[in-house]
């Protein structure tokens, strides 16, 4: 039988991967301390759950391709109080923030074409990219400089007749990196000037920890046609199980080519939007509270990182990841070594090697992404665990 030579150059994800090994640690008894995974544990509201209750059409029907009205009038309201102002066709329901994305690569892309991302980046960017028969061209950062990346002369001369876009996460996935304002405004003006899209994933958006306001692509005037966003409710509202996000750009031809997808693929699940429609009405305290829990959570983790010797991790401004550098010769034997052969007191360690966020071969080899989306007391005790297998793996 033959398969499309865009999905076998595809791999699994490098976030999941390890699953069958955690499994058969649990059946041995080991208990599994997750950083691999960006499932937060804070409760999901209850509007949520109260909506989808008092739903009471008689059929579930399909929802409109573009996504059922209360949702797509709660996204513009949001968006408006963040002096975004949209029409009705600047938004368009997908069926999670990774559906928008994917929709929107299969918008621009031809076999050949590339896209530009900082790495270490969300590793199905690479997956969405292969499948429209793209290619990811990485934008190189480093752990010692905090995986900055927004800088004109790094950026510029990547771009030639291939490139389509340049897709950035802010906050980053898997880095933490926040964008300045001036940063922004120069990636955009940088994609107007070159007659290319800017893909910004805004789904971390309100997890920022410097006090900064929150910010978006779509705030320069400039631009206009070349910036779209890629939203989602699932880390927003810690409702990862509803798949329901958004495309929102103001590039009409774009929003046009796209909706064809959306209509291809008939609708993004009703019972998710209704409750997601009814998510966007929970007040700012449920977001300063949920933030200043991560900040405590990424505080905690960093102070317990700075213990283990040879690590190298600068703290993260926004989203709730860490990629540190791990004094280990290659973190996915590790990773492998943790769940079959090691533990300490019955406990064991999960987290997400670093090479399936990179293009460059070879790098990331060292590297982990870890998410401090557990409680305080469990992430400081992953950390202590680590600590004790780094050195216990390097001692073999």
């Amino acid at each position: 039988m033959k398969f499309s030579r865009n999905i076998e150059s595809c791999s699994l994800s490098p976030i999941r991967k390890f699953a069958p090994y955690a499994d058969a640690a649990r059946a041995r008894g080991i208990r599994i301390l997750p950083l691999n995974i960006g499932q937060p544990d804070i409760e999901t509201p209850r509007e949520f759950f109260d909506a989808v209750r008092a739903f009471s059409q008689p059929v579930l029907a399909y929802a409109p391709s573009n996504g059922i009205p209360e949702y797509l009038s709660a996204v513009r309201e949001y968006y408006a109080g963040l002096g975004i102002p949209l029409e009705p066709g600047e938004i368009l329901a997908t069926t999670g923030g990774s559906e928008a994305l994917s929709i929107v690569l299969q918008c621009i892309l031809d076999e050949g074409d590339e896209v530009l991302t900082p790495e270490p980046y969300y590793t199905n960017y690479t997956t969405f990219t292969k499948l429209c028969g793209g290619r990811v061209l990485p934008i190189p950062t480093t752990p010692e400089e905090g995986y900055r990346y927004a800088d004109r002369e790094r950026i510029e001369p990547l771009i030639n007749e291939k490139t389509r876009a340049i897709m950035i996460t802010n906050p980053g996935n898997p880095t933490g990196v926040v964008l300045s304002g001036d940063e922004l405004r120069m990636l955009v003006e940088l994609a107007h000037e070159h007659g290319i899209f800017l893909i910004a994933d805004e789904v971390y958006r309100e997890f920022i920890y410097n006090d900064a306001p929150l910010s978006t692509a779509l705030a320069y005037e400039i631009g206009r046609e070349n910036v779209v966003v890629t939203d989602s409710i699932s880390k927003r509202f810690s409702a990862c199980g509803a798949r329901v996000g958004a495309i929102i750009s103001r590039n009409h031809e774009l929003m046009a080519h796209a909706l064809k997808i959306c209509q291809g693929r008939l609708c993004s699940a009703t019972l998710d939007q209704v409750g997601a429609a009814a998510l966007y009405k929970v007040g700012p305290e449920y977001f300063e509270a949920v933030r200043e829990e991560y900040r405590s959570r990424r505080d905690a983790a960093m102070k317990k990182l700075a213990e283990i010797p040879g690590v190298i991790c600068r703290q993260p401004e926004g989203a709730f990841y860490l990629m540190v550098k791990l004094p280990v010769d290659d973190a996915d034997k590790f990773q492998k070594w943790l769940l079959e052969e090691f533990q300490d007191n019955g406990d064991t360690v999960m987290f997400t090697p670093g090479e399936g966020f990179y293009a460059t071969p070879g790098r990331g080899k060292d590297e982990v992404r870890m998410a401090y989306v557990i409680k305080k007391e469990l992430l400081e005790r992953a950390l202590e665990v680590l600590g004790v297998a780094i050195k216990a793996y390097n001692s073999r």
